[in-house]
Order: C-alpha cells, then sequence, then structure tokens
C-alpha cells in the first residue's frame, strides 16, 4: 500500500513537471516563435545568408527594399538608399534599429499558425511612417557632415524623417566592421550633449516651481562672475528678463535661474518631461539621458541647467518633449510603423501624459517664439509658423556641436524637429537652415 502511495505522488510529481514544461513552451512558442522560425538556417527564408522575402515601402508607397531570391534590391534613388538606410536596414543586419532587424518574423510572412508557411512566397508588406523625399533632402542638406535629423507629427506621433550619417549606400561595399559608426543610429540610440536647447527644461522647471518668473532680472556682462569661477556667454547682454533670457540664449542668467530653483526642482522637471527614460518607438527602445545637478557645487549646478557640465539627451525623447510644447503639454508616443499586419501596440500615437501643465507649454511656446523673432530671424523661415531653440554644445573639441529643436505651429503639418550636426558650430547658422530643407520638403510632399 505504502508502494503505491509513494508511486502515485512521483507519477503526479512528473505529471506537474511535464505540466509546468508544456507552459513553459507554449508561452517561449508564442512570444519567441517568430525568432525560431526566422533564424538563419532556415533556408526557405534566406538566400545566402539573406532575407529573401517581404517588401518595406514609406508612407506614400515609395519602395524601399524588395527582398527576393535574386538578393535586395533598394529603391534606385541612391539619396534615399543611403538616407532610409537606418530605418530599413541594411543587407547583414548590422543596423539594430533598421526594419529587417526589428520586424524580421513579420517581414517574413510568419504566423503562429502556419509559420513561415506562405503560399505567394512574397512575405509581406511593411509601410514605414517616414517620407522617402524628405529623409533624401535632409541627407542632402546635413552635406557629408555627422549628424542626425529628426522630425514626427507631434499629434499621431509618425516620425516623417529619421535620418543618421555617417551612412553608406547598401548597394554597394558595406564597412566590414561592425562597431562602425556607419551602423549607428544616433537618432534613437544616441545621447549627446544638449547645449542650450536644455534652457527649454530649466525654464519650464522655474515656471512650475513656483519662481517669481515675472520679476526675474539679470544683468549679463559677458563673463559673469560666481565666487571664484565664471558663467560666460558668447556677448555681454545687458539686462535680461526671462522671457529675453531665452531668447537670447543668456548663460549667466540660466546659471542665475538654475541656482534660485535648486537641484531637486531641476531632477524632478527632467525626469517629468521623460529625458532620463526611454521611448518606446514601434518596439525599439531609445537610450536614455543622463544628468548629474549637484547640490554642493553651485557652479556645476548652474552649467548643469545651461545644458552643458555632465547633461547627456537622447535626440528623439528630446523631440518627443518640444512635442509636447506644441501640443499643449501632452507628450505623444513616436512610431515607425505606418501599416503592417502587425499587432496595434507596435502603433504610436499614444498619450504618454503630461509633460507640462498646458499654461507652462503655452509660456515656453511664448519664449521660443521670441527666439525666433529675435536671435534667428522669421524671414528666415518664410512660410513657416516656427517656435524654436537653437544650442551650441561645448564638448571639447575645436568646434562645438550644433542643435535646433522645435516645431510649427500647422493644423495641417503638426510638426516637431530635432537637428544635430557634429562640430557644426552655431546651432542657427547651421542646424537651423537643415530644419527649414526638411519642413519644407515635408510641407511639399505631405
Amino acid at each position: 500500500m505504502r508502494k503505491l502511495e509513494k508511486r502515485s505522488w512521483i507519477c503526479l510529481a512528473l505529471a506537474a513537471v511535464l505540466f509546468i514544461g508544456i507552459v513553459i513552451f507554449g508561452w517561449r512558442f508564442v512570444t519567441s516563435g517568430g525568432d525560431w522560425a526566422s533564424f538563419y538556417g532556415n533556408t526557405q527564408i534566406y538566400t545566402n545568408g539573406v532575407i529573401n522575402r517581404g517588401s518595406i515601402f514609406d508612407r506614400n508607397g515609395e519602395p524601399l527594399l524588395e527582398c527576393t531570391t535574386d538578393g535586395m534590391k533598394y529603391n534606385a534613388d541612391r539619396d534615399i538608399r543611403c538616407s532610409t538606410l537606418h530605418a530599413v536596414g541594411d543587407p547583414k543586419g548590422s543596423i539594430a534599429t533598421g526594419a529587417i532587424n526589428m520586424w524580421k518574423s513579420e517581414l517574413i510572412g510568419y504566423d503562429i499558425l502556419n509559420g513561415t508557411y506562405d503560399t505567394s512566397k512574397d512575405g509581406q508588406k511593411i509601410k514605414l511612417t517616414i517620407d522617402a523625399k524628405s529623409n533624401a533632402a535632409a541627407y542632402r542638406a546635413l552635406a557629408g557632415r555627422d549628424g542626425t535629423v529628426g522630425v514626427f507629427n507631434y499629434k499621431t506621433g509618425e516620425i516623417m524623417t529619421m535620418v543618421s550619417t555617417p551612412t553608406f549606400d547598401p548597394n554597394g561595399a558595406a564597412p566590414q566592421d561592425t562597431t562602425s559608426s556607419v551602423y549607428f543610429n544616433t537618432f534613437l540610440m544616441g545621447t549627446l550633449t544638449p547645449g542650450s536647447n536644455f534652457k527649454l527644461v530649466t525654464a519650464a522647471s522655474a515656471i512650475e516651481s513656483g519662481m517669481n518668473t515675472q520679476g526675474f532680472s539679470f544683468t549679463c556682462d559677458g563673463t559673469n562672475a560666481i565666487g571664484s569661477e565664471k558663467i560666460t556667454c558668447v556677448r555681454p547682454h545687458g539686462t535680461v528678463d526671462f522671457k529675453n533670457a531665452l531668447a537670447v540664449s543668456c548663460n549667466g542668467a540660466f546659471g542665475s535661474i538654475s541656482r534660485e530653483i535648486g537641484a531637486e526642482a531641476l531632477a524632478e522637471t527632467t525626469r517629468k518631461v521623460g529625458l532620463t527614460e526611454s521611448v518606446n518607438v514601434s518596439g525599439i527602445e531609445t537610450a536614455k539621458g543622463s544628468f548629474t545637478f549637484p547640490t554642493d557645487n553651485s557652479i556645476k549646478l548652474s552649467w548643469a541647467g545651461i545644458g552643458q557640465a555632465e547633461d547627456l539627451v537622447n535626440p528623439c525623447t528630446m523631440m518627443v518633449y518640444v512635442g509636447a510644447i506644441a501640443n499643449g503639454g501632452e507628450a505623444v508616443q513616436p512610431s515607425l510603423i505606418k501599416s503592417s499586419n502587425f499587432l496595434k501596440n507596435l502603433t504610436g500615437g499614444k498619450s504618454l501624459g503630461n509633460y507640462l501643465d498646458e499654461s507652462t507649454a503655452d509660456t515656453l511656446k511664448d519664449m521660443m517664439k521670441q527666439a525666433v523673432k529675435t536671435s534667428y530671424g522669421e524671414s528666415n523661415f518664410p512660410g513657416l509658423d516656427l517656435y524654436a531653440k537653437s544650442g551650441t554644445a561645448e564638448v571639447g573639441t575645436s568646434r562645438s556641436n550644433s542643435w535646433f529643436v522645435g516645431f510649427i505651429d500647422d493644423d495641417d503639418h503638426p510638426y516637431a524637429f530635432v537637428v544635430w550636426v557634429k562640430g557644426g558650430g552655431s546651432g542657427s547658422e547651421t542646424a537651423a537652415p537643415i530644419a527649414r530643407t526638411v519642413l519644407n520638403s515635408l510641407i511639399e510632399n505631405n
């Protein structure tokens, strides 16, 4: 009797192990079946190690890539090939953010019931949100310089332009070194010193922390002393109020604002507007920014509030923040997939919540318009109702990096943008014309 009882317990234990194993296998099959099916050893969907089925198009139906048994066929236009490479992907799959990598199982036509069986053998069609012509325009405007350009619809979340340079022509020879910078998507994966763009965060922190911004006044002589240290500006700005401090990008004034509101408020606002977290872009997690706001060093806190010191920001998350300013404080999740057979959780447009109070967003919007009028010149952006902030990030090299971020207030084209150029110097002189070119291209084609 005892032997039967013992054997019964053993059988129950084995049955339990089998049941748990089936559950684990079932869960892994559902969540990872696509990866198993798209393994490189599957000769049905690979030719010479390259995917042989599936097509990728831009938002307007422009073909970007067709995968065939005769090889990968990219767009006929070289500028489109080079400019969309980080969105589409390279033949060997070395670009982590490319559609070839990110949505491989969907591209080949995998589904949970039929696996990779496809009677047409053509795979699936993916339509991206990007506009091929604006990407090519951004690529040409960068003119061989390292940089990144991003534009998205701050109402729907659709990324219209995503260009990262250096890049290469996928129809030519690809660099053998897979760690080469040509495979790196700076827009999604980079973290960069923001320079004066970050003053948009410091200004928001001042407003929402209850600082008396209406009564703020600062006299800048170009070399503003903090004890034995100095906060320098490109020139003396004289006496500025809160609004004009942003318009002329006065470092001395924003150093003073940073010290008044303090490290805790700056850190909280930076977190609240999403710059320390990843944002999910159709399944791609962007890089997280990092910031240090010391409580025991006034000069370092000042430089941190100006966008220097140890500040590092991801271009995509900065674009989303600027889009929130345009959208009354509400941030919208960006996306790269316009249409496909994918699950709905890969699409964008979902609200990320209110990054700012609506009144704060309206104040910042007014300040950005003042910056355009005072420092950049509205005549330089004909036909564009532009709100912007430039940045010149000092990174210890002979020429600083250029930034230009902002948005246009246009119901038909609600676009927010970010432009970064390595070694470009003045943001208003180098990055701003690139933004103008890309925005005009988007408006013309969409």
